[in-house]
């Protein structure tokens, strides 16, 4: 029996953070997931600078062996509209990654005992433990294992449906012909709402790679949303004709739509397990990487008593990081659909608005300070293992 004193479920960002932080506390962990890395992983995939500082990578060194695209520019439209440039004089704002290598990265050096290529089968209840497949016996569970985590389903198996954003993507490396005739710019990347506001459609070209997809909180005809919206941007020639890859979709909650809960005794859910996608943008990196950061000093400072109620400071925590949640919607979604389409409009129009409301409030969220990082010394009265 492998014991641990957290057992992780899923190693995406959301894992592999909670795993590097524990471990600099002097804090074991495992993390499980039924995927072997590097692994592909559909996602827009856009980090800014407050994620690589509070993950302390050094973003030149990562560069010279991975794909981290530039971002100094945005182009941002209502579809059918011609859209607004928004351009940045400092730094990049923001950086384009692949997420087969990013993921891949943050858990190799995570610190963690991996257990690759298994997935959730199993999970009962010993005394103060849990005993996962028969073969971890650990005395925190950590959910992280996205929308459709096992994890979350065990702690909120008698909640109703949850409505959640479906996206189909694509991305796929270009040809040097596509490269040569592609008029989308490497530090641009270009978004795209519908008339409702209930989603939009992106192009995003990472280097040698091109990023396209769309996504809907409203899943009804998504396939027919996607084939519209790219039919647009090959007539326009923004995208090839021939896209070699296919489209794959997943899922997440928005942070005001979800109301699962976030911790139950000895188990804590970070990341999309716990739904924390941005209302506006859809964008879970940053919100997974901080939930994870958060929920580690939790860990660190509730000693043994995983209970609710000392787990509970994690749930003040996100509040206090990402505000109270209103599951089911906001202002905006209360108005009548030509409203919105007025709101729409003449807000993606104006490029004041796109710059400082759309691109820095919404997708960048530049009003957000970075975490301040922790004493990462280890607490002694924390090393034991169980």
């Amino acid at each position: 029996m492998l014991e641990t004193r957290v057992l992780i479920v899923g190693g995406g960002p959301a894992g592999s953070t909670i795993a590097w932080s524990l471990k600099r506390a002097g804090i074991s962990s495992v993390i499980l997931d039924k995927a072997h890395f590097p692994r592909d992983k559909v996602c827009a995939g856009w980090v800014t600078p407050a994620v690589m500082q509070e993950l302390e990578i050094d973003v030149d060194q990562y560069a010279r062996e991975h794909v981290l695209q530039p971002i100094t520019a945005f182009r941002t439209g209502l579809m059918g509209q011609d859209p607004v440039q928004s351009e940045f004089l400092d730094d990049p704002v923001s950086f384009g990654i692949r997420r087969v290598e990013f993921d891949d990265f943050l858990l190799r050096r995570c610190g963690a005992e991996l257990r690759l290529g298994e997935g959730l089968k199993s999970i009962r209840s010993e005394g103060n433990h849990w005993i996962v497949n028969d073969s971890i016996r650990a005395s925190l569970l950590v959910g992280a294992g996205g929308h459709f985590c096992p994890v979350a389903r065990f702690i909120n198996d008698n909640k109703s449906p949850e409505t959640a954003v479906v996206a189909q993507e694509t991305e796929f490396h270009l040809s040097p012909e596509q490269r040569r005739r592609c008029p989308v710019l490497a530090t641009t990347p270009e978004l795209f709402f519908t008339p409702d506001l209930k989603g939009y459609g992106w192009v995003f070209r990472k280097g040698e790679y091109l990023n396209i997809g769309l996504g809907r909180e409203d899943k009804h005809k998504l396939a027919g949303h996607v084939e519209r919206f790219c039919s647009g941007l090959t007539e326009a020639g923004r995208i090839p004709a021939d896209l070699p890859a296919r489209f794959r979709g997943h899922a997440y909650l928005l942070y005001s739509h979800a109301d699962r809960k976030l911790i139950d005794e000895r188990v804590m859910l970070i990341g999309d397990a716990a739904g924390l996608a941005y209302p506006q943008s859809g964008e879970g990196i940053r919100p997974a990487v901080e939930s994870a950061l958060l929920a580690a000093e939790v860990i660190r400072h509730c000693g043994d008593d995983r209970s609710v109620d000392g787990l509970y400071p994690y749930l003040e925590e996100m509040e206090a990081r990402f505000g109270t949640r209103q599951p089911g919607g906001g202002l905006i979604e209360l108005l009548p659909m030509r409203f919105r389409q007025i709101l729409a409009s003449q807000l993606l129009k104006n490029q004041w608005l796109v710059k400082n409301l759309v691109v820095n409030r919404w997708f960048l969220h530049r009003q957000d300070q970075a975490l301040k990082q922790h004493d990462p010394q280890p607490d002694l009265e924390l090393q034991n293992p169980i």
